[in-house]
């Protein structure tokens, strides 16, 4: 099974709609995607969710899981509609609060072979996070999309 995670930043314009689900159907048809994992925590996860969505309808095939940085007991959290399931990552239990987002979206990176990334903002976590996937995109663990700035 083949994962796509998405990473970028909260203020995301709608005007990505286009070209993020053309890039969701591109991994899907070309690439043999099937398995799509999207945090809860900005605009651009909430686009890459309806866009996953969608893609569903013509690709029963295809899942979409919501990552869980926050340990379930601590704050549980429902399959919301749409998704297939929720995902904590293991390990995360001793994880700081404040360092769990981070931690979750590391994980998903380390164990994903592809990433669509609206990460501009040079100073951002999704940024960073970018970064970190690029020193694996070196090793041919991970294909990064990036999508350009609208």
């Amino acid at each position: 099974m083949l994962t796509c995670f998405f990473i970028g930043h909260r203020e995301a314009p709608d005007s990505l709609l286009p070209e993020l689900s053309a890039e969701i159907e591109r991994h899907i048809t070309e690439y043999g995607v099937t398995d799509f994992v999207v945090g809860g925590y900005g605009r651009f996860d909430t686009l890459a969710a309806q866009c996953v969505k969608a893609a569903k309808k013509r690709h029963p095939e295809v899942t979409l899981t919501l990552l869980l940085p926050y340990h379930p007991y601590d704050r549980p959290t429902p399959t919301p509609s749409g998704f297939d399931a929720t995902f904590y990552p293991p390990e995360m239990e001793n994880v700081p609060k404040r360092l769990a987002i981070v931690r979750a979206n590391r994980y998903m990176v380390d164990h994903s072979q592809y990433l669509i990334a609206y990460a501009w903002h040079p100073a951002s976590n999704a940024r960073k996070l970018v970064e970190y996937a690029q020193r694996y995109e070196k090793q041919n663990r991970i294909k990064i999309t990036l999508l350009p700035q609208l």
